[in-house]
């Protein structure tokens, strides 16, 4: 998948499927899908037990934890 581009006031944030980002709840999340460079579905939760998929819009993040492609 290529690297997305997302335009946050003059901060560009790199959002790609898999990586980890920090909500601005405090909360980790995985991206699983990304739509229209702006809205996400992610896992959040500790194991597979608790996992849940929310969907999230660029401004739930507060920044990318880590890149995994």
């Amino acid at each position: 998948m290529d690297d997305i581009f997302v335009y946050k006031g003059s901060v560009v944030m790199i959002i790609k499927q898999y990586d980890t980002v920090l909500l601005k709840d405090g909360r980790e999340a995985a991206i699983v899908e990304e739509y229209e460079n702006r809205c996400f579905i992610a896992d959040v939760g500790d194991s597979p037990t608790d996992w849940e998929t929310i969907s999230i819009t660029i401004d739930d993040i507060e920044k990318v934890l880590n890149n995994e492609l």
